[in-house]
C-alpha cells in the first residue's frame, strides 16, 4: 500500500491524498461504508458502486469468524470474492467489539474470551488470531487488536488498557511479519491510538503507534460518548504527533459537521454506521440539512429527496413518496434511505476534497457545518 499526499490546505491540516491498494484506488478525505458482515446493510454491490460511488467498505473480523466463519469464506477465494466487492476493504480488529460487547467478554493478557451472541459458545481472540482471520478475510487494511475503553474511564483504567494495547500491537506486528498475504494481494497492517480524553497517554501512544512504522495510522476510542470538543482536541492532538506520510483513520466518526471538522484537523479516511442506521429510522442528511422524514410535514413534499447529489435514489423519488414507505412500513423505504444517507456522505467527503485542492477549505466548511446541523 501507497499513500501520496498531493496537497494540505494553506488555513488548516486539512489533506487531499492518494492510498493505493491491490484493489485498487482511494482519493482522501473518504468515507468508508460499514459492511459488518460482508454486507453493507439494506444497499447492493451495484448501488455501492452505482449510486454511492463508494470506493472501500468496512467487514468486521468479530461478526465474519462467527458468521459464515472462515473456512467458508477462505473457499470461495476470500471476502472480495465471496461478496462480489472487487474494489478496497478494510477489516476491524474486534476492538470495537471488546467495548460494545462489554457484558459479554473477558479481557486477559493472552487476549479477549468473548461469548457468541449468536449461540453462547466461547471463543479467545488473540492478537495472532487476530491477524490470521484478517489475512483469511483477504482484507487489503488490516486493524491490530486493541481495546477500545468506555468514556468515561478513570486515567488509571485507561492507562492500564493503552498499555495492553501496545502490548497487542508489538504481537499483531510481529505475526504480521510471520505470515503471508493470502489471495495474491498485499495486506497492511494500521495500528490504532488510544488513551480516552488524557492528552498525555494520547502522546504516549500516538508515539508508540509511529514508531512501529506501519502502512497508515488509526485513532480510536473517540465518539465514544465523549463531548465533541473533546473527541476535537484530542483528534487534533494525535494528528500532530503522527507522520504526515502516512494516511490517518479516525475510527467510528460521525455526523457529516464531525467529519468536516475533523478532516481539517489533518484526518484522511472515516468510518461510521450512522448514515445506514440512522436511514433505517427516518433520519436523512441533506446538502440543506437535517431531515426526519417520518414526520407528517413531508407528506405532501413532492420534491426530490435531494436534488444537489449525483445519485438516482436521491433525485428520482419524493420525499413525499419515502415518507409513505416508512408509514406503510415497506422494505425498500429502508433501501432508499440507505443509499441516499450513503451517497450524501460520499458527495461531502468528494466536495471537502476538491475544496482541499481549491485551498479554500476552511471557508466552506465555516459555511457548511452550520447549514448541515439545521433541522428541516
Amino acid at each position: 500500500m501507497t499513500f501520496d499526499l498531493i496537497k494540505t490546505d494553506p488555513d488548516c491540516s486539512a489533506r487531499a491524498g492518494v492510498i493505493t491498494t491491490g484493489h485498487g484506488t482511494i482519493e482522501t478525505p473518504i468515507f468508508m461504508p460499514v459492511g459488518t458482515v460482508g454486507s453493507v446493510k439494506a444497499v447492493s454491490r451495484k448501488q455501492l458502486i452505482d449510486e454511492v460511488q463508494a470506493q472501500i467498505i468496512l467487514g468486521n473480523t468479530y461478526h465474519l469468524y462467527l458468521r459464515p466463519g472462515t473456512s467458508i469464506i477462505e473457499a470461495a477465494g476470500g471476502l472480495h470474492k465471496f461478496s462480489g466487492w472487487d474494489r478496497p476493504i478494510l477489516t476491524d480488529s474486534g476492538g470495537y467489539q471488546v467495548f460494545s460487547l462489554a457484558a459479554n467478554r473477558k479481557i486477559k493478557e493472552e487476549g479477549v474470551v468473548f461469548q457468541s451472541h449468536i449461540d453462547g459458545s466461547r471463543h479467545l481472540f488473540t492478537p495472532e488470531h487476530v491477524i490470521e482471520i484478517q489475512r483469511s478475510i483477504g482484507a487489503d487494511i488490516i486493524m491490530a487488536f486493541d481495546e477500545c475503553p468506555p468514556y468515561p474511564s478513570e486515567y488509571a483504567y485507561a492507562q492500564k488498557s493503552m498499555e495492553l494495547t501496545h502490548r497487542w500491537l508489538a504481537r499483531c506486528v510481529q505475526h504480521m511479519g510471520e505470515t503471508e498475504p493470502k489471495y495474491g494481494y498485499e495486506q497492511s497492517l494500521f495500528p490504532i491510538i488510544q488513551g480516552s480524553i488524557f492528552k498525555d497517554l494520547r502522546q504516549a501512544s500516538a508515539e508508540f503507534v509511529a514508531a512501529m512504522e506501519c502502512d497508515g495510522n488509526a485513532i480510536g476510542g473517540l465518539s465514544v460518548g465523549e463531548p465533541e470538543e473533546m473527541m476535537y482536541e484530542m483528534c487534533g492532538y494525535c494528528c500532530e504527533l503522527l507522520p504526515a506520510d502516512k494516511p490517518r483513520y479516525l475510527m467510528g466518526v460521525g455526523t457529516p459537521w464531525n467529519i468536516l471538522e475533523n478532516i481539517a484537523l489533518g484526518i484522511d479516511m472515516f468510518d461510521c454506521v450512522m448514515p445506514t442506521r440512522n436511514g433505517r429510522n427516518g433520519m436523512l442528511f441533506t446538502t440543506k440539512g437535517v431531515i426526519n422524514i417520518k414526520n407528517k410535514k413531508w407528506a405532501t413534499d413532492f420534491s426530490v429527496i435531494d436534488d444537489g447529489l449525483d445519485c438516482h435514489t436521491s433525485q428520482y423519488y419524493s420525499k413525499a413518496y419515502l415518507r409513505h414507505l416508512f408509514a406503510a412500513g415497506e422494505i425498500v423505504g429502508l433501501e432508499l434511505a440507505s443509499i441516499h444517507n450513503l451517497a450524501f456522505y460520499l458527495h461531502l467527503v468528494k466536495q471537502a476534497r476538491a475544496h482541499i485542492l481549491q485551498g479554500d477549505y476552511m471557508q466552506w466548511k465555516s459555511e457548511m457545518v452550520p447549514l448541515l446541523k439545521q433541522r428541516l
